[in-house]
């Protein structure tokens, strides 16, 4: 009797396509709401950098001048741009942290760049010390490096580079679930000269021992 019933039913049970719409709706539900979220994710960051690097751009020209003017507390010029800089963020990413970095150079090549040979006595290109090659000193601590800058936005006529590292939590945990990291973290940077209100300082020239 049980077996006729099944036989008599199965042909119905195989057409009935019922509920069949709301399994492929949760089967393409989840990729959607994945690529959903990421590209919002996606914008979100690009967002977050044109801000900073908007504020950094109008931190910086304000710095140029000779006496610049700024509405944030600080006892020195570097921590006034630094709590601008951190105030016009916190508008928009309230839970960010910054590391903001200021360094100052002699003139645009001369960022991120070792400091100018004068006398290379061997023509390697490179300072040596046992052979008394000669250097402008231009961050004046009597040693040759690597990186000319010296701290702070500098004077007139220097070139001062900024450079702003931003970390902030993600929208949304969708990157965690392909491997990315549940933080945004972006740098950007800016170098501006300072205006020649005064004259800009000479570097000394120095010498190694020879030794």
């Amino acid at each position: 009797m049980m077996g006729a019933y099944i036989r008599k039913n199965a042909g119905r049970l195989r057409r009935d396509e019922r509920g069949v719409t709301a399994v492929e709706f949760g089967l393409l539900l989840t990729p959607f709401l994945v690529m959903l979220m990421g590209a919002m994710d996606l914008g979100h960051q690009f967002y977050m950098r044109g801000v900073t690097q908007g504020a950094l751009d109008d931190v910086s020209r304000r710095a140029s001048v000779e006496e610049p003017n700024f509405i944030a507390s600080g006892s020195t010029l570097e921590e006034r741009i630094e709590n601008t800089l951190k105030a016009q963020i916190d508008n928009v990413a309230p839970r960010a942290t910054y590391t903001i970095s200021q360094k100052n150079y002699f003139d645009f090549n001369g960022v991120g760049n070792p400091e100018r040979l004068v006398t290379d006595v061997n023509g390697n290109g490179q300072f040596d010390n046992v052979d008394g090659d000669c250097w402008e000193d231009l961050n004046e601590n009597g040693v040759y490096d690597l990186d000319s800058g010296r701290v702070g936005v500098g004077g007139a006529n220097d070139v001062a580079f900024y450079s702003v590292r931003v970390q902030l939590p993600r929208l949304f945990p969708t990157a965690e679930l392909i491997g990315f990291s549940k933080t945004i973290d972006f740098t950007v940077e800016t170098a501006v000269r300072n205006q020649p209100y005064d004259n800009q300082a000479t570097p000394p020239v120095l010498c190694g021992d020879g030794t």
